[in-house]
């Protein structure tokens, strides 16, 4: 199997992966719901840390639990756990990022106490005086969570460690990026996509070894690539958890160049300062990492970077993919397009079940974009 057809198929069957691999390591897996967690504390506590994304159709036991107009990736991910899907998880980390994880959160210590939970209560102001220090104490408190529930000391040493082997993932993430911003087509929108969710499941120092190999395959194949005639597109928005929609765009005209998502360049770009102790290090980068909407790091923070993100990519325009109900983009949603169409960069709003399918509605609306653009 060549390496980008084990990405894919990790994609496409996370479940099977994780059992054999907490079989054959006897490892301690990890659940995490944002890419706000501090994975490099699991990862230094001697546990694998892994993005939850299962995607359930008509999830029935979730909505004993939840409105059925919560959002569907929540749904879904409470679903497969009470259905027994996630049986091979160790623990569950929640940063609190917005309403609906915060109630999964409650949830899940209620229905899955088998199970240990540990809440991540992060700043929402990132750019207060006080967001430094009041992250440091989380973190620190997260590390003693850990310590006593994994029955592991997280020594400074290993969370160096840690902070190095993601710095290194991290650093091959973006060189991925700028690969595909400078010859558009080289890496398809969906191997990209597998890619960076492969990151946050697989084993990471096995990853890292595969993800360097890829790296140096398409840096090789860069020099020959052909120029692309395709409309260059940005995508923006949460967790795309419908991978068949990439396929679609690039079916109607178009190729993707760039990202502002949270399974995407919020998950990587940023980097942790190896010179500092590792949770400054941590909180820095916590800080410093491009924003999500449900931080605060100015008011037009996030639509500044998505601009800034279009220019340097030099796009033809942005498509917002949004998971239904989720509150804190469909807030930021509105005054970012206004900030786009100021600009004169169109764009496009498509929202979908974390289970939806790309249909033939879809297909003639990213066809009509496509040619307005």
């Amino acid at each position: 199997m060549q390496k980008t057809d084990l990405i894919n198929a990790l994609a496409e069957d996370p479940h099977s992966y994780l059992k054999e691999i907490k079989q054959k390591n006897a490892a301690k897996v990890i659940g995490f719901v944002c890419s706000y967690a501090p994975e490099e504390m699991i990862l230094a506590a001697g546990a694998l840390p892994v993005r939850l994304l299962t995607a359930t159709e008509n999830p029935h036991r979730a909505d004993l639990h939840f409105q059925s107009y919560g959002c569907s990736l929540a749904r879904s991910i409470l679903d497969a756990a009470l259905a027994g899907r996630l049986d091979y998880l160790d623990g569950v980390v929640f940063p609190h990022t917005c309403d609906t994880i915060q109630r999964l959160s409650d949830i899940w210590r209620i229905n899955l106490p088998q199970t240990f939970f540990a809440d991540v209560v992060l700043p929402v102001k990132l750019t207060s005086p006080a967001a430094r220090q009041y992250l440091l104490d989380v973190l620190q408190k997260f590390r003693g969570d850990l310590e006593a529930k994994l029955g592991a000391a997280i020594s400074d040493a290993a969370l160096q460690d840690a902070i190095r082997l993601y710095n290194a993932i991290r650093r091959n993430l973006n060189r991925i990026n700028e690969l595909r911003r400078a010859h558009p087509g080289l890496i398809s929108a969906k191997d990209y996509s597998d890619w960076v969710t492969a990151a946050m499941r697989m084993d990471r120092a096995a990853y890292l070894s595969l993800l360097e190999a890829f790296v140096a395959d398409r840096e090789q194949a860069a020099p020959g690539h052909p120029a692309s005639r395709a409309k260059k597109l940005v995508l923006a928005g949460g967790g795309c958890t419908t991978p068949d929609i990439y396929g679609a765009i690039e079916e109607a005209g178009g190729v993707v160049v760039d990202d502002d998502l949270c399974m995407g360049t919020r998950y990587y770009e940023a980097l942790a300062d190896e010179s500092l102790a590792p949770l400054p290090a941590l909180a820095d980068r916590l800080i410093t990492r491009p924003v999500c909407p449900a931080k605060h790091a100015g008011l037009t923070r996030r639509a500044d970077d998505l601009i800034a993100r279009v220019r340097r990519a030099g796009a033809d325009g942005v498509i917002f993919i949004l998971l239904k109900f989720c509150d804190p983009h469909a807030f930021d949603y509105p005054y970012m397009k206004e900030m786009l169409d100021r600009e004169n960069i169109p764009s496009l709003l498509v929202e979908m079940e974390s289970d939806g399918q790309a249909g033939g509605q879809l297909q003639t609306r990213l066809e009509t974009y496509m040619e307005i653009i």
